[in-house]
C-alpha cells in the first residue's frame, strides 16, 4: 500500500510548503516572507494574531522590496497622501486588498504596538480601509508603508487621483460576469432545445453527444469564473469551520456540474449545464440588482443635503446665511466659538484656536495664525474666525467624520441578531432537509434524486431574509433625511421604535431664538459698551446670545475680541479692548440667585460691574403644543432645562417629569438613571450643553437652526424647522419595523412553499434556479414600494 504523506502546512498563511518548508520557534513556514512576519509579531507579542483565524495571513513567496517606496520621502509628494496633518500629527488612509478576516482587523488596529508614533488605527472592512493616525517625527509616511508592506498588508497607493481613492476605478468583474453567464446560458438553451422537444426519440446518438460536449465547454466559464464567489466563499467558510449563506448554493453548483460532466462525458445524458448556466446567471443578476440598490441607498445618503445646516457667509460687509451645497471655492465665511470647519479653507482674520478631535481623536485645540489652512472638521474654540473656503465642501467627508468610532455607542440591534442568528441555523436546517430527501427519493424512484436534493439546495437560500433589514431601513433613513431628519446609521431606526422615554432640553430645543425687543434693565450702556458687547455675543452659538446679537442695531461697528470662553450652562468671559466682559446666568455673573424665578434672564458684567439684564420672553417651536399633546399617551415625556422654574406652570400639562436648573452633569446624572432602570432613552437637545445627554441616550437627536453646529455625539441630526414632525418620525419607525416583520414572513412563506415543492421533486433545477434570486428581488421590490407608500401617508 502507498502511503499518501500529507503536505505540511504554513503556520502563517496556511498554504502547503510545496517548494520549501522552514522550521522555526517549533513552527513550520512556507518561507523566509511568512516566518519574519510571525517574528515581528511574535517580538511584539501579538501572536494573539493567529488565535483570532486560522491561518490568517497572506502567503509572502517575494520578498518585499521596500526601496520602491522610496518616493514618499519627498514631502511635495505625500503632502497629497494625507488626510490631515497639523504639526508633527498626520493622518493617512489606505486601501489594502489583503484584509480579510477578523485577525487582518485586529492586527491593523494593534499597529501601536509594533512602532512608536503610530498613535491610533482604524479599519472599515467592507471598503478594506484602514485610517491611520501617527507622528512623524517618530515614525515617516514611507516607514509605516513599510512597516505595512512587511506584516503582509502591502496598500494600493495611487497618485494618479490625487490621493487615497486610488482604488476608485469602477469595478467591471460583476458585469463581464453576467455577460459570460447570460451568454453560455443562452447558447446552452438552444443546443438543449432539441432535447426538451425531441418526443419521438429522432435526435441521433451523435448529436446528442456532441451538443453534450458544447454545453459542456460552455458551462467551463460560468462555473469556474462567473460562479466562483460562490465557490470561494463557501471554500473559506469550510476553512474556517463556520457555514455560510453561499455554502448550499455552492453545494447545488458542484452537484449540477458533476453529475451533469458524468452524464456527458458517459454518454448516459445530456446533463445539466443549461440549468447550472442559468442558475448562476440569474443568481448574478440578483446581485446586481442589490448593489445598485444600495449604491441609490447611499448616494441619497451621503449627498443629498445629508447637513442641512447653513453657515454664515460674509459678502461685502454683511452677513448671511447660506446652505453648505451653495458654498463655492473662495467664498469667505464665519465660523464661531464651537462650530465646524465645512471644508478645508485659509484663516483670514481672527484668532484660530482649532479642536481637531472630531478629525484626529487629539482634543487639545491648536493655534493657527492667518494665512494658515484650516481642516474641514475641525471645531474653533474661542473668538469667531472669518476664513476663505479652498475645496469643495465634502458632504462625504464630514459623515465619514460623524461616524468614527471613538463618538459610536455600543447599542444591539435585536433584529440584526435575529437575522444573523437564524442564517445560522438556516443552513443547517436545510443541509438536514436535503439529506432526508435524498433518502426518501433513493427508495421511492432513485433518479428524481438530483432534481429533488438541488433544488431544495438552490431555492433555500436566506437571502431574501437577509435583505429584509438593512433594506428597510435603509429606505427609512433615506425618507427620513428628505424630511428633515439626518440618521448617522439604520440602528437608529430601530432605537427609535423601541423609545419608551423622550428627554427633551428646553432653551434652543423646544424653544427658539426670533428677534425680540430687548431693553437691558439697569443701567444704560455707553455706545462703546454696546460694541464691546455686541463684538462679544456675536462670537456665541448659544440661542440667547443670538438673540441679544439680534436685538442690537445693526449700525453698532463690530470690533476684535481678545480672549472668548464660553462655559456651558453658564455664560461667556470675553476681553476687548482690555475690558472684561462677563454674561449669563445671574449666579455665574453676579455670585447671587435671586428669588425672583418668572423671567429668563441674562446678566451683563463689565469691569466687573454688574450692568443689568436682559429679559426673555420664550417663544415655543412652531407646532410645540399639537406635538406635545400626540407624544403624551405613548411616551414618557422629562426635560432637563438650565433655566429657572418660571415656565413650570406653563410646562406642567405636557411633561411627566420637570427638572429645572440643571448643569450639563445634572442632565448627563439624570439620563444614565434613567439607563439603570433600562429605560429605552431619547435625547433631544441643541447640540452644545447637551453633549454628555446626548451619548449617554439610547439615541440622541441634536435639533439644529441654521447654523452649522452639531455635537458628534448625537445619532441624528433634526433640522429645527421640522421639529413639528418628531410625533411622525417616530410613528414611521415602527412602521418600518413593521415593514420588517412583513418581509420575514414573506421570506419565510416563499421558502416553506418553495421546499414543498422542491422534496416532492415537482420543482426543476431550471425553475428553482429562477425562483431563488427572483425571492430576494421581490422582497426587495416589497419593501421598496412599502416604505415609499407609508412615508407619502405619513408625511403628506
Amino acid at each position: 500500500m502507498t502511503q499518501i504523506l500529507e503536505k505540511e502546512k504554513c503556520y502563517h498563511c496556511g498554504e502547503d510548503c510545496v517548494d520549501e518548508s522552514i522550521a522555526f520557534d517549533e513552527k513550520t513556514f512556507c518561507c523566509q516572507g511568512c516566518k519574519t512576519v510571525y517574528e515581528i509579531l511574535n517580538a511584539s507579542d501579538l501572536c494573539q494574531y493567529y488565535a483570532l483565524e486560522k491561518n490568517p495571513g497572506q502567503q509572502l513567496k517575494s520578498p518585499n522590496r521596500l526601496e520602491k517606496f522610496a518616493f514618499l520621502d519627498h514631502q511635495e509628494i505625500s503632502a497629497k497622501l494625507y488626510d490631515f496633518q497639523d504639526g508633527n500629527l498626520r493622518k493617512v488612509s489606505f486601501y489594502i486588498p489583503a484584509i480579510h478576516c477578523s485577525s487582518c482587523i485586529w492586527l491593523l488596529e494593534n499597529l501601536y504596538k509594533l512602532r512608536r508614533g503610530v498613535l491610533h488605527a482604524s479599519v472599515q472592512f467592507l471598503k478594506k480601509r484602514v485610517s491611520i493616525t501617527f507622528e512623524e517625527d517618530k515614525i515617516t509616511l514611507r516607514q509605516l508603508v513599510e512597516l505595512l508592506t512587511s506584516v503582509g498588508y502591502e496598500p494600493e497607493i495611487s497618485l494618479a487621483d490625487g490621493k487615497k481613492e486610488g482604488k476608485k476605478h469602477k469595478d467591471r468583474s460583476l458585469a463581464i460576469k453576467i455577460g459570460i453567464a447570460g451568454f453560455c446560458f443562452g447558447n446552452s438553451m438552444l443546443l438543449s432545445l432539441p432535447e426538451y422537444l425531441d418526443t419521438d426519440f429522432s435526435l441521433t446518438k451523435d448529436y446528442q453527444v456532441f451538443f453534450g460536449y458544447i454545453n459542456f465547454l460552455l458551462a467551463l466559464p460560468v462555473f469556474f469564473y462567473a460562479g466562483s464567489d460562490y465557490l470561494v466563499s463557501a471554500w473559506k467558510a469550510i476553512r474556517y469551520r463556520f457555514i455560510n449563506i453561499d455554502f448550499p448554493i455552492a453545494l447545488g453548483m458542484l452537484a449540477f456540474f458533476l453529475r451533469s460532466t458524468y452524464e456527458i462525458m458517459m454518454q448516459q445524458g445530456p446533463g445539466y449545464m443549461d440549468s447550472l448556466n442559468g442558475l448562476i446567471f440569474f443568481m448574478l443578476i440578483g446581485k446586481w440588482y442589490q448593489s445598485k440598490t444600495y449604491q441609490a441607498l447611499s448616494y441619497d445618503r451621503d449627498y443629498a443635503s445629508y447637513f442641512p445646516i447653513a453657515v454664515t457667509k460674509m459678502n461685502r460687509g454683511t452677513e448671511e446665511s447660506v446652505a453648505l451645497k451653495d458654498l463655492q471655492i473662495g467664498d469667505q465665511i464665519m465660523i464661531r466659538n464651537q462650530e465646524l470647519i465645512p471644508a478645508d479653507a485659509v484663516l483670514l482674520k481672527g484668532d484660530a484656536n482649532i479642536d481637531y478631535s472630531f478629525v484626529s481623536g487629539e482634543s487639545v485645540p491648536v493655534s493657527k495664525n492667518s494665512g494658515d489652512l484650516l481642516y474641514a472638521g475641525g471645531r474653533q474654540v474661542g473668538s469667531t474666525l472669518t476664513i476663505e473656503i479652498q475645496k469643495p465642501v465634502a458632504n462625504s467627508y464630514l459623515t465619514e467624520l460623524w461616524n468614527q468610532e471613538v463618538f459610536s455607542k455600543q447599542k444591539t440591534s435585536q433584529l440584526n441578531s435575529l437575522v444573523n442568528t437564524v442564517s445560522k441555523y438556516f443552513t443547517a436546517v436545510i443541509l438536514i432537509i436535503s439529506a432526508t430527501t435524498a433518502i426518501y427519493w433513493h427508495f421511492v424512484d432513485s433518479s428524481q434524486i438530483l432534481n429533488a436534493v438541488t433544488s431544495v439546495l438552490i431555492i433555500a437560500c436566506p437571502c431574501a431574509l437577509a435583505l429584509s433589514v438593512p433594506f428597510t431601513f435603509g429606505h427609512t433613513v433615506r425618507l427620513f433625511g428628505k424630511q428633515g431628519l439626518y440618521l448617522k446609521n439604520t440602528e437608529a431606526v430601530e432605537q427609535m421604535a423601541r423609545t419608551s422615554d423622550i428627554i427633551f432640553d428646553k432653551t434652543g430645543t423646544i424653544t427658539q431664538s426670533k428677534p425680540q425687543h430687548l431693553k437691558l434693565e439697569g443701567d444704560s450702556l455707553n455706545p462703546m459698551e454696546n460694541m464691546w458687547l455686541r463684538s462679544v455675543v456675536r462670537n456665541s452659538t448659544h440661542p440667547l446670545s443670538k438673540t441679544i446679537y439680534q436685538s442690537l442695531d445693526d449700525e453698532i461697528p463690530l470690533i476684535k475680541t481678545d480672549a472668548f470662553e464660553e462655559i456651558p450652562g453658564k455664560g461667556i468671559i470675553a476681553y476687548v479692548d482690555g475690558n472684561k466682559l462677563v454674561i449669563g446666568a445671574e449666579a455665574f455673573v453676579t455670585a447671587n440667585s435671586s428669588s425672583n424665578k418668572r423671567t429668563t434672564r441674562v446678566y451683563i458684567s463689565i469691569n466687573n460691574e454688574v450692568k443689568g439684564y436682559y429679559a426673555f420672553e420664550n417663544l415655543y417651536r412652531e407646532g410645540f403644543d399639537e406635538l406635545m399633546l400626540s407624544l403624551k399617551d405613548k411616551y414618557k415625556l422629562h426635560m432637563l432645562s438650565g433655566d429657572n422654574e418660571r415656565e413650570k406652570v406653563t410646562l406642567q400639562p405636557y411633561f411627566d417629569h420637570l427638572h429645572f436648573n440643571q448643569s450639563p452633569l445634572n442632565k448627563l446624572e439624570y439620563l444614565k438613571s434613567l439607563d439603570e432602570a433600562q429605560k429605552q432613552t431619547m435625547m433631544i437637545g441643541d447640540g452644545l450643553n447637551d453633549a454628555g445627554a446626548l451619548k449617554q441616550s439610547k439615541l440622541g437627536i441634536a435639533v439644529a437652526d441654521n447654523i452649522y453646529h452639531f455635537s458628534p455625539a448625537c445619532d441624528a441630526i433634526l433640522d429645527a424647522r421640522q421639529f413639528k414632525k418628531l410625533y411622525s418620525f417616530l410613528r414611521f419607525s415602527k412602521t418600518s419595523m413593521r415593514i420588517v416583520k412583513a418581509a420575514f414572513l414573506f421570506s419565510f412563506l416563499y421558502n416553506i412553499i418553495g421546499l414543498s415543492f422542491a422534496v416532492s421533486g415537482m420543482l426543476t433545477p431550471l425553475i428553482a434556479a429562477i425562483l431563488m434570486p427572483i425571492s430576494s428581488v421581490s422582497v426587495v421590490s416589497f419593501i421598496t414600494l412599502a416604505v415609499n407608500w407609508s412615508g407619502h401617508n405619513a408625511f403628506r
